[in-house]
């Protein structure tokens, strides 16, 4: 133990750490300041130029903070660096702070430090991961070996991952606008750091299994965040100065104007991560107050191929759903909220029609997903390509079937209902709250009820709701009159099921890991179109829908919570009744 010295006034602000040492007698005032101006000279860390300097061992150090800050004490020598949670924490706030994170606990952190006065480090987890943060001490020598051990393993197991043939799509960057006056722009998009950085968040984004990137400039900071299982989180805060040079290398290889940053731009980029695997995104720009703000989706083409049984329909929903695009003719509506899953659902139905003799033909704004034997056009406004200049030519190119991106405008609509109407299947998505309120949303853009009730032969609508994390879900205790509350009838609180509740693990996020389709399938039957044809009321339609034995979307979300698959809580707030 290092000799201790008369304490003086200090004269400089030591940080928790000195502080604690001297007030336990471990380290004298004067050696304290002395460590601190050198660690301030030399631009390190106050702790590690105290151990590095030999006044204080790692495995005193340790004690101390242990029993001055009443945190627990661990050795590091006996937890298993394979078994550490990942992900849960960028990496580079480990490799600052010099923490590992041990595991979650509902919605706390259970991180391993040396420097439990550390404020800062705990406001930036809390910050970067939207939980609590609880101390465990460890030694500082062992600890840093950990964090760079598990940063290399991350990086390495990610390698694996990737192949060796990790690279952007090169011909997405060769028809990029580049301006003379914008040279200096160019030469930003091979800037080192800036290619690392957004490699390394398109890679963690696909690792988290995010669907979307959003990168965000304010006055004095600068975020990334990803959306997770429908949820924004945030990941990393890079220095604001990098704002212009990532938005330029993000906007030439994905095909952007990077001279024009007044107006949102709209681009593609692909992503090669082996020889035979190349992801997609898709990426929007809008300018704000403090530049240019870019959103990037994650499109996986593999999500389509995936089946209707991964989609999550129950067994009366799928036969209805099958029953519908069997039919030779006619239109089937997907309704629902933006990120609600409605391409990957019309994808779906398009593999399985997906023949040799079928002929199929979309247009979208953009086409997101990929399918080989599919003819698919991108629509251009700017260009005069739009839906209904689309829809038109699709008619002199004879299909079979037929699938719009979405229903906008009147003359869309009528040009769809006429194909339906004539021999051609036709698919499409519209905005709408849920399946009847569909049909009252045909009949305001001016189509006429008799088209409603000749053409369209179902609709269904959906919502995504997150999935209960199957390892830590526990038996949720729900009071009856909640349950009644909630939309369930008294014969189904029978006590023969159990809802239940999410926890939290290292495995999941917030106890919730995936998400569940919650839909709402409705065939138009003989009654449904006198109703539709007598004008008849979203009310009215929903009244017949039930009579018909179809689910409201409430009633779909309360099947799901008593199979288990999601939160009671978790479908009222993705369902409205």
């Amino acid at each position: 133990m290092a000799a201790v010295e008369p304490a003086e006034a200090s004269a400089v602000a030591l940080p928790g750490l000195g502080r604690a040492l001297v007030a336990a007698g471990k380290l004298g005032q004067k050696s304290a300041d002395d460590i601190y101006r050198k660690a301030k000279a030399n631009r390190t860390s106050f702790i590690a130029e105290l151990t590095g300097s030999g006044a204080v061992s790692a495995f005193d150090l340790a004690h101390t903070m242990s029993g001055a800050f009443g945190a627990p004490l661990l050795d590091l020598d006996a937890i298993d660096l394979k078994r550490l949670p990942r992900g849960l924490l960028d990496t580079k706030i480990c490799q600052d702070y010099r923490v590992v994170v041990l595991s979650k606990r509902n919605n706390r952190l259970i991180v391993a430090t040396a420097d439990p006065s550390d404020q800062q480090a705990a406001e930036k987890i809390k910050f970067a991961t939207q939980l609590g943060v609880d101390w465990v001490i460890a030694e500082y020598d062992k600890l840093s070996k950990m964090v760079e051990v598990h940063s290399a393993s991350t990086s390495e197991a990610m390698d694996s991952i990737i192949g060796d043939d990790f690279e952007f799509d090169e011909s997405t960057m060769e028809q990029s606008v580049v301006d003379e006056d914008d040279k200096g722009a160019v030469s930003d998009v091979d800037d080192a750091p800036v290619v690392k950085f957004l490699h390394k968040m398109l890679l963690d984004a696909i690792g988290a299994r995010a669907s979307d990137l959003h990168f965000e400039p304010y006055e004095h900071t600068y975020r990334v965040r990803f959306r997770v299982d429908g949820e924004l989180r945030e990941i990393a805060s890079p220095p604001v100065a990098i704002k212009d040079k990532l938005a330029s290398r993000i906007k030439v290889i994905s095909r952007m104007d990077i001279s024009e940053k007044r107006v949102p731009q709209d681009g593609r980029m692909k992503l090669k991560v082996g020889p035979d695997k190349v992801i997609d995104f898709r990426v929007s720009t809008l300018p704000t107050l403090f530049g240019e703000k870019i959103v990037i989706r994650i499109l996986d083409p593999s999500s389509a191929k995936l089946g209707i049984e991964a989609l999550g329909y129950e067994p009366e929903e799928k036969a209805r759903l099958l029953a519908a695009i069997a039919r030779p003719y006619g239109m089937i509506l997907v309704t629902g909220p933006t990120g609600s899953g409605k391409t990957v659902s019309l994808y779906t139905c398009l593999n399985m029609m997906n023949k040799p003799g079928v002929n199929i033909s979309t247009a979208e704004d953009p086409a997101e997903i990929n399918l080989p034997g599919v003819n698919q056009v991108n629509v251009n406004d700017k260009a005069g390509l739009t839906f209904s200049v689309a829809l038109k030519s699709f008619l002199r190119q004879d299909p079979d079937v037929i699938m719009v991106g979405e229903i906008r405008d009147l003359e869309t609509a009528d040009i769809a209902i006429k194909a339906a109407q004539t021999g051609h299947l036709v698919l499409s998505t519209l905005h709408t709250n849920d399946a009847p309120a569909t049909l009252t949303r045909m009949r305001n853009m001016g189509i006429a009820q008799y088209n409603n009730a000749s053409s369209v032969i179902l609709i269904t609508s959906k919502r995504l709701a997150r999935r209960l994390c199957a390892h830590c879900k526990q038996p949720a205790d729900i009071p009856y009159e909640t349950l009644i509350e909630a939309g369930y009838k008294e014969e189904d609180v029978d006590g023969s099921w159990t809802p239940y509740q999410p926890i939290g693990c290292s495995a999941c996020n917030n106890g919730y890991k995936g998400r569940v389709g919650v839909y709402q399938v409705m065939p138009i039957t003989e009654d449904m179109q006198r109703i539709i044809l007598a004008d008849g009321s979203a009310l009215e339609i929903a009244g017949q829908a039930r009579r018909d034995g179809v689910r409201s979307l409430r009633e779909s979300g309360l099947h799901k919570v008593r199979l288990g698959l999601t939160s009671l809580e978790e479908i009222l707030a993705v369902t409205n009744e």
